[in-house]
């Protein structure tokens, strides 16, 4: 799996909710070139959620791609996802894209790669990016020991962790969450 220096994405499923966040940090080089980049998206009437880490054009192809399968597979998240990377391996202009994607629903969470892996992690989470080991450790511990806290703070905290220790990671979050309606009175 390739390692992308450019961002965290952390995605969670927790107690009934399905959360993304992401930091807003985009480098050139070794230079910030912007820092409030919007790089987690709702997709397919709200019911998936999708973060991207890599180049930015690219991942934003990627979306539309992704979307576009989510309608030809009726928002079957896993079949649109298997489909998209076996495009990205054979098509010559995808090939060439520098992205990964993390997509969620309510039915789980996947990473999507160039190189044609469709992941489901063993957790109800999955990071990407440069600081997608920090992330992911920190949500980890937070389940283990303050399962009392929502899905957004687990992940609002482990991405401030995340922040404070990756210098391609800042503090400038996104999120986008999908609630769970039966847990509304």
């Amino acid at each position: 799996m390739i390692q992308l220096k450019s961002t965290t994405v952390l995605a969670m499923i927790h107690n009934g909710a399905v959360v993304i966040g992401a930091d807003g940090q985009a480098t050139f080089g070794h230079t910030v070139a912007k820092s409030n980049v919007k790089k987690v998206r709702k997709l397919f009437e709200g019911k998936v959620l999708a973060g991207f880490a890599g180049s930015t054009a690219d991942a934003f192809t990627l979306l539309e791609r992704f979307e576009e399968k989510l309608q030809s597979y009726h928002g079957n998240m896993k079949r649109s996802a298997i489909e998209l990377a076996k495009d990205w391996r054979t098509d010559r202009m995808l090939k060439r894209l520098e992205a990964m994607l993390v997509v969620a629903n309510r039915e789980g969470l996947l990473i999507v790669t160039g190189t044609g892996d469709v992941l489901e992690p063993d957790y109800p989470l999955a990071a990407i990016g440069s600081g997608s080991m920090y992330a992911q450790s920190a949500a980890m511990a937070l389940m283990k020991h303050a399962p009392h806290l929502t899905a957004m703070e687990m992940v609002r905290e482990s991405l401030t962790i995340t922040a404070d220790i990756c210098i391609y990671t800042n503090h400038n979050f996104v999120f986008e969450s999908i609630e769970d309606d039966r847990l509304t009175v």
